[in-house]
């Protein structure tokens, strides 16, 4: 395993990616303080450029090589988010980026990788073909792999959205991200550890896609169920890299069900006027869900992503 950021490499990082990336808002709303009769804070990803936290991942892997390293681009597979982030990423920095996308991917999500100047391949929608579609671009052109979320340079940008929460929101009580891959969970967890120490940091996931709650339960990284939930951006198992920080610094995983999160979404549209994809309203349905009690407290909540389909927007294709 690699060696874990410290909080002096989760700062450079930050640095290293300010000129590239928004510092997010943090948004509260009265109406759920009310109801949950505690204070919540939203830091919302979903306003970071492509719509999602990613990139402040893919951004510090993609800047901390070295010229020699660049050369030949860089590769991935993702089915949207960090598809996105990578292509934004390397054309930031003038370089090729190879992206393997599983064929059902979210339209708007492979149109806006098109649009970063990404080359697109193709696969089925199981990690062996998208594995073998990635080697097989790898030997092809040379480039650097930069995974979605089991990459320590990965972790440490994803880091960087915990940083600035911190800063700027002093002693939560808890602190919540989803968790697919791992990525912003581990890297959530890494900044709290450091800067807030007596925060519980809680993952959160569907019930559909439950890998990592077993996984933190058993202490054995479990492969993900097909892929059957509408909160697309959490349907990947953990790395060995996330899976470790997780194990060590993350207090407790909850898991939630379709309806919550999908209702949970249109809550939030509702009420806050903002747009978050499924995987985003994943930790407020633990709430709803009384999966995590916050009465009388002081909670973060970290929205991951905004990237929707507005032609197939879940309330709508489920009765919700």
């Amino acid at each position: 395993m690699e060696i874990i950021p410290d909080l002096n490499s989760i700062r450079e990082a930050a640095k290293r990616i300010k000129p590239f990336i928004h510092k997010t808002p943090v948004l509260t709303c009265k109406t759920f303080n009310d109801m949950f009769e505690g204070e919540i804070y939203f830091k919302c990803e979903n306003f970071q450029k492509i719509g999602a936290f990613k990139i402040r991942g893919a951004t510090n892997a993609v800047f901390s090589l070295s010229e020699e390293e660049i050369k030949k681009g860089v590769a991935t597979h993702s089915s949207g988010n960090h598809a996105q982030a990578l292509a934004l990423a390397a054309k930031n920095r003038g370089i090729a980026a190879h992206v393997v996308m599983p064929e059902n991917s979210k339209k708007v999500k492979i149109e806006a990788v098109k649009n970063y100047g990404a080359n697109i391949i193709f696969c089925k929608a199981t990690l062996k073909d998208r594995e073998k579609a990635l080697n097989k671009v790898i030997t092809d052109t040379g480039a650097i792999f930069i995974h979605p979320y089991n990459n320590m340079k990965v972790i440490e940008g994803q880091s960087t959205a915990a940083l600035e929460f911190l800063e700027e929101v002093e002693k939560l009580d808890i602190i919540m991200a989803p968790v697919g891959g791992g990525g912003l969970l581990s890297g959530t967890a890494l900044s709290t550890v450091y800067l807030s120490p007596s925060t519980i940091v809680t993952g959160t996931e569907p019930d559909l896609a439950d890998d990592s709650f077993r996984s933190f339960r058993d202490s054995v990284i479990y492969p993900p169920n097909p892929p059957l939930s509408v909160a697309d951006g959490l349907l990947t198992s953990l790395g060995e890299n996330t899976f470790h920080i997780i194990k060590k610094y993350v207090h407790n995983i909850v898991t939630v069900s379709e309806e919550s999160i999908i209702s949970s979404m249109k809550l939030l549209w509702e009420r806050m006027k903002i747009i978050v994809e499924p995987s985003s309203s994943v930790p407020f349905a633990a709430l709803m869900e009384k999966k995590v009690d916050i009465k009388g407290k002081k909670v973060g909540i970290i929205l991951s992503g905004g990237n929707v389909d507005l032609n197939h927007l879940p309330w709508n294709c489920r009765n919700a």
